[in-house]
């Protein structure tokens, strides 16, 4: 077996189209900014453990509720646009609208089991 480089540096946990490589997939839960953001903290935290363990403890603390408070606003404004889609509506509302909305339930709650 033969060691390919390009798909050694995708990221494990990413859908993979035919040739390899990564699919269209769902948006990451989180903007770009905002990882960035987290990211950076988690990195200062871990940079400076040497140094300063406790501050790097907080750091890295602080990091994780800003990753959890993210992912909970993100979480509810999706789970006010789903529920905006099927619930107050009429009674005869089509089956296949109905199906959309269950088949976008699933696509969420499988990305949260994937965390």
């Amino acid at each position: 077996m033969m060691y390919d480089q390009n798909r050694a540096q995708q990221p494990a946990d990413q859908p993979r189209g035919v040739a390899g490589s990564r699919g269209p997939g769902p948006a990451p839960l989180f903007p770009s900014a905002e990882r960035d953001k987290i990211a950076q903290r988690l990195g200062r935290a871990l940079n400076t453990f040497p140094d300063t363990p406790l501050q790097s403890l907080e750091e890295a603390e602080g990091a994780f509720d800003e990753a959890t408070a993210q992912l909970m606003a993100v979480l509810a404004e999706q789970r006010r646009t789903l529920r905006a889609g099927w619930q107050d509506h009429d009674p005869e509302t089509q089956s296949a609208e109905l199906h959309l909305a269950l088949r976008q339930y699933r696509e969420v709650i499988q990305r949260l089991l994937r965390l």
